[in-house]
């Protein structure tokens, strides 16, 4: 359980947060409210996401696979919406689909298969898995990530594939770059997305250190982790 002043911490850090975001929107001449806040919760403990819950949080990302499967069990009772933001192999795709509403991080098409046999037999068929294709901004293939010329491919496949629903696209803005220059980019693969494919308008970009940008260009979603909870804990 976590103590009351780790409450505090929390909440300051969320209040903040929320704050930022506001200002973000206004700027950008947006409604406040527009964008989702994702409370990225990797190597926290669970407690943390407790805590967040009852600040109001509904959607927190993970990116491994082994940490958030426990996590989401031992939040089971809890109104959440969770989203899988890491690179993801096929192996573990059927693990991520049991516990995941969102995976964010869809970058090949062999992942789309993998990901739909599973949510075919893992999910009801009113609850589909929504999909994100993720979207390549530099030359940093080991950060993940479509080429920009391979989403079409992508996102029809989702958008085709059972069990699966096409949302939208998520990118990570290069290191050492622009970030308005990579989000403005994301915003034309994300019209070409959605003009495609009608109600497929999610774009999820922006981080602690460059949501204001992604705001300007349009995201409808920010990941924020440090941001909210502080510096994180070393991987055990």
């Amino acid at each position: 359980m976590a103590t009351e002043q780790r409450r505090r911490q929390i909440a300051a850090g969320l209040s903040a947060a929320r704050e930022r975001i506001a200002a973000a929107e206004v700027a950008a001449h947006r409604a406040i409210g527009s964008v989702e806040l994702v409370v990225v919760t990797k190597t926290f403990p669970a407690d943390d996401v407790a805590v967040l819950v009852e600040l109001g949080v509904q959607h927190v990302g993970e990116n491994r696979d082994q940490e958030a499967e426990p996590k989401s069990a031992a939040l089971s009772g809890a109104d959440l919406v969770w989203h899988f933001i890491g690179q993801l192999q096929t192996n573990k795709a059927r693990s991520v689909v049991g516990y995941a509403d969102v995976v964010e991080s869809v970058d090949r098409l062999k992942l789309v298969g993998s990901l739909s046999r599973a949510a075919a037999d893992l999910r009801p068929i009113d609850r589909p898995l929504h999909c994100l294709v993720q979207v390549c901004l530099d030359d940093q293939p080991g950060r993940g990530g479509a080429a920009p010329n391979q989403v079409p491919e992508l996102a029809a496949a989702i958008a085709s594939a059972p069990a699966l629903v096409l949302g939208g696209v998520m990118a990570v803005a290069p290191l050492d770059a622009d970030p308005d220059a990579a989000f403005s980019r994301l915003a034309e693969v994300a019209r070409d997305v959605a003009g495609a494919y009608p109600g497929a308008d999610s774009i999820s970009a922006g981080m602690s250190g460059d949501l204001e940008a992604a705001i300007r260009h349009g995201a409808t979603q920010v990941r924020l982790g440090s941001a909210v909870l502080g510096y994180r804990p070393p991987v055990g």
